[in-house]
């Protein structure tokens, strides 16, 4: 019956009034009838952590169409749902592409009845759909499947998660099916963040299938053209902005290949790969980065026509090199216009930014030597800074004497919404700017580079929150517009599915860097100026007036200023005239500055969640908490007449004092005296804490090797602290049978974060690299840790092994039927990082890999141990989770089952 209708569909397709001769079927294609089953409720970014109610049946996959079949759903009058049949606009194929268009809604739920009692939480939900694809003919198709909006499906009897849950469009699954008639079942997760919470909460999905004509290596393309990142041509001799650049290469063979060289138009330049030998195993995608090094003008503009990029690699079996061009056509900017400049990201990809130089107007009333600070544009979720309206909206204000920077963060919904991969996205962005004015031999003003206003519109306004909490040093004005106050608040985390509070305090923990609200103390003394639409229906004007009062509250201060009738966004809203007054009188003022001057100290505090992306605060800076997972503090009042310092901390461990403490008449930390203890030296002191008191800390104490090795800088955080890699992440298969979520979690990676990632099965030449390793391991296969054999959690046969804190051991076994999985953080030398993604078999090692960082708010700790039961029951599966103290002990403060 089913083999009937898809002839028909097929069929359908052939104008009856046709030349017989010159019909073409298509290849491939969606049939229009789908089947749905949902909705049921599902919180905020919890789908990473399984909680599907279906996979305690065996999973939709194991469910077959009843119409008589009821589920239980507390979304659903009576509390039980039913199948469902929707019919898909499936537009007429061509013989490359095919396409079906969903639209899932579920009039019969009293929507607006849970949004009046839970708020946006209500309009969440998930469901899943069947759908058939049709391959027509005698030959096996290969086909990238894109699933815009979709985190996990199943073609046939195949897992995929990860997917598209953006619709960055940057690394489709690849498919290879065979003639008949194959089944795709697509999870539906309704996110308020991504999907927006007015209106009916329906889904619109646009599945794409596209037809590969190479199964070999080949350039990634979007919007039709190379995915090649190349900075902007300047002025009239067409000078390029910056070296870098970089091409998405795919390689869909079935062997393994290695880039080994490159050429580029001789009139461009010298080109070179920025690594000798770049291997891309089959089925991967990687960006591959390069350093032009162009030629002096000599009358031919090396910008005029398109430029050509060779790339020499070789397929493995095979004995001669082959070649594979990407072409761009330049774009030339005129001198002084904001243009397009790339740098190196520290996760070893090529990167970009819009900058905006100062105008010849604010250069001519510059001071002799003066340097300007930055104006830092943090954009919103989902824009892209290259696209016109993005780059020209501070073309109202041109001659502001500051040099404006519109940062990515990595993607255009910022990485990871600005905070670990998306602000060192920022910082290395911020550096840039030297390296353009050495290569264009500026004459203009310099850059200082540790003198930030920061001002960012809905998602950059709450990185600008993130930055002023975060690096309060560098900040000496900051704007944010139409922004919300943390992800926590933006949509709750009120339908997620019921767990122990020992587990849900773990997970709230791991999010605490998000949460601004608590760490406001760090932005007293900077001037702020908020600004929000009154009419805002995406986020609520509620959210900026509640950080007016909670900045209050915390002892800081800011203005408010709300549009009456406006909305989330409108021409003009980064130049209003009371932000046009704020930015001219900040930058103004703090030009006026004097450099050096002794710091004006009264009373502060610094308050960090998570040293390790922390910054300094009138130089005080955290270095280590006393118990992890908890808010650190320390509060520093100085006494104008007998000038002593006083310092109190909670939950301190470590932290270092600039060296003007040594100019008060005594310095007082926790009632102890600790002036005696200071070192006659220029330097930073550093404390700790031992037995109770406080001491300086030396660098050979901090390392010293009978003691495990201390957790310091970019090692500290939670899970997603993997990603303040320095180089490229590095993916050891300890088992054959890991290879497959080996290429999951380096699509994800790249789909997210753009970033780039070597698999190997070689732990030694991942050991050997610059960047953070990510080691999958199956059953016995894990080896020990590098750095620290004698690590708490411990693989041992089949079984969890977990040394808690006092030195508890707890053993969670693997049950049979149950599986068993887990994820935990190991130290590296040098602040790096091994995440290891362990399960007792295969597929319990795809439930650990859902927790590797993909998308914000998913609150993942340093370690998690789980069962088959997440997949349905969320975090209330998990038998243990928590944090890695400052020695990488178990922390006291985790959740150990039984």
């Amino acid at each position: 019956m089913l083999l009937g209708r898809a002839v028909q569909h097929l069929l359908s397709y052939v104008s009856p009034a046709a030349n017989s001769n010159a019909v073409q079927f298509p290849t491939v294609s969606f049939l229009s009838d789908w089947q749905v089953l949902g909705p049921f409720q599902i919180g905020t970014r919890e789908a990473t952590w399984g909680a599907d109610p279906l996979e305690r049946l065996g999973g939709f996959r194991a469910l077959e169409y009843n119409n008589a079949s009821t589920f239980r759903s507390s979304l659903a009058a009576n509390g039980t749902i039913g199948w469902s049949n929707l019919t898909a606009r499936v537009p007429i194929p061509d013989v490359f592409s095919a396409t079906a268009e969903l639209n899932v809604s579920f009039p019969e739920i009293d929507w607006q009845g849970l949004r009046d009692v839970y708020g946006w939480a209500a309009y969440q939900w998930q469901a899943w759909a069947r759908g058939q694809i049709v391959v027509q003919g005698d030959e096996t198709e290969f086909l990238e499947l894109y699933t815009p909006q979709i985190l996990e499906f199943w073609v046939d009897n195949v897992h995929y998660f990860g997917g598209d849950f953006y619709d960055f469009r940057r690394v489709p699954v690849t498919l290879r099916l065979s003639p008949g008639i194959h089944r795709l079942d697509v999870r539906l997760l309704r996110d308020v963040r991504a999907m927006g919470g007015v209106g009916h909460p329906d889904m619109q999905i646009k599945l794409d299938l596209v037809r590969r004509v190479s199964q070999g290596l080949s350039v990634v393309t979007q919007s039709g053209g190379s995915y090649v990142l190349l900075s902007d041509f300047i002025g009239e001799g067409a000078s390029l902005a910056s070296p870098y650049a970089s091409v998405v290469l795919r390689n869909d063979g079935i062997h393994d290949v290695e880039v080994t060289g490159i050429h580029i138009n001789a009139n461009v330049g010298r080109v070179e790969l920025l690594s000798p030998a770049i291997r891309i195993v089959a089925g991967q995608t990687r960006p591959v980065a390069f350093r032009i090094r162009t030629l002096p003008p000599n009358g031919q503009s090396p910008a005029r026509g398109s430029i050509f990029i060779n790339f020499q690699y070789r397929v493995d079996g095979e004995d001669e090199d082959q070649t594979l061009t990407a072409s761009v056509q330049p774009r030339i900017v005129s001198a002084g216009k904001p243009h397009k400049v790339t740098f190196m990201h520290p996760g070893g990809i090529v990167s970009y930014a819009i900058l905006r130089p100062p105008s010849q107007k604010a250069i001519e009333s510059a001071r002799a030597n003066q340097a300007f600070p930055i104006f830092l544009n943090l954009h919103g979720a989902g824009v892209d800074v290259d696209s016109d309206v993005a780059k020209e909206v501070m073309d109202p204000l041109p001659d502001l004497q500051a040099w404006v920077l519109i940062p990515t963060g990595g993607t255009n919904w910022s990485g990871d919404d600005w905070h670990a991969w998306g602000f060192a996205d920022v910082e290395a962005a911020v550096e840039m700017i030297e390296d353009w004015i050495q290569r264009f031999d500026w004459k203009g003003p310099g850059v200082d580079v540790n003198k930030w206003l920061v001002a960012g519109h809905s998602n950059g306004g709450q990185g600008t929150w993130y930055a002023l909490t975060h690096r309060p040093d560098k900040i000496f004005a900051a704007a944010p517009i139409s922004g919300y106050s943390s992800i926590q608040n933006y949509v709750p985390y009120t339908f997620s599915h019921v767990a122990d509070p020992g587990r849900t305090a773990i997970k709230d923990a791991a999010l605490l860097s998000y949460k601004h609200e608590l760490l406001l103390s760090n932005t007293k003394d900077i001037p702020i100026l908020q600004q929000h639409g009154g009419a805002d229906d995406n986020v609520p004007a509620y959210h900026s007036r509640l950080m007016s009062q909670l900045i209050q509250e915390a002892g800081a201060d800011s203005d408010y200023f709300e549009v009456p009738g406006e909305g989330h966004y409108w021409d003009g809203v980064y130049t209003t005239e009371p932000l046009t007054d704020f930015y001219e009188r900040q930058i103004a003022l703090e030009a006026a500055s004097v450099k050096g001057a002794p710091l004006n100290l009264r009373e502060f505090s610094v308050v960090a969640a998570n040293p390790g992306d922390t910054g300094p605060k009138h130089g005080v800076e955290v270095l280590q908490l006393a118990t992890p997972g908890q808010i650190g503090r320390i509060d520093v009042v100085f006494d104008p007449l007998t000038l002593a310092c006083i310092i109190r901390t909670t939950n301190m461990r470590m932290f270092r004092l600039p060296p003007y403490f040594r100019d008060c008449s005594f310095v007082q930390v926790d009632n102890q005296d600790i002036s005696t203890i200071f070192k006659p030296s220029t330097a930073p002191d550093t404390l700790s804490r031992a037995s109770g008191q406080w001491e300086i800390s030396s660098q050979q104490a901090l390392q010293d090797p009978s003691q495990p090795p201390p957790r310091l800088g970019r090692q500290l955080g939670p899970l997603d602290s993997i990603l303040r890699t320095h180089g490229a992440f590095s993916i050891v298969q300890h088992s054959p049978q890991t290879a497959p979520i080996a290429l999951q979690i380096s699509r994800n990676l790249h789909q997210y974060f753009a970033a780039d990632t070597s698999i190997t099965t070689s732990y030694s030449t991942a050991l050997n690299s610059t960047g953070n390793i990510i080691s999958l391991a199956i059953n016995e296969t894990l080896p020990p840790s590098s750095a620290y054999p004698d690590f708490p959690i411990q693989i041992r046969s089949g079984n969890v092994f977990i040394r808690g804190p006092n030195n508890i051991p707890t053993l969670i076994p693997h049950i049979e039927g149950r599986g068993l999985a887990a994820v935990f953080l190991r130290p590296l030398p040098d602040e790096r990082l091994e995440l290891v993604v362990w399960g007792v078999d295969e597929a319990s090692l795809s439930v650990a890999a859902r927790l590797v960082p993909m998308i914000t708010g998913t609150g993942v700790p340093d370690f998690v141990v789980m069962n088959r039961e997440v997949l349905w029951k969320g975090l209330e599966g998990v038998s243990a989770m928590g944090f890695l103290g400052n020695a990488w002990e178990v922390s006291s403060n985790s959740f150990i089952a039984g």
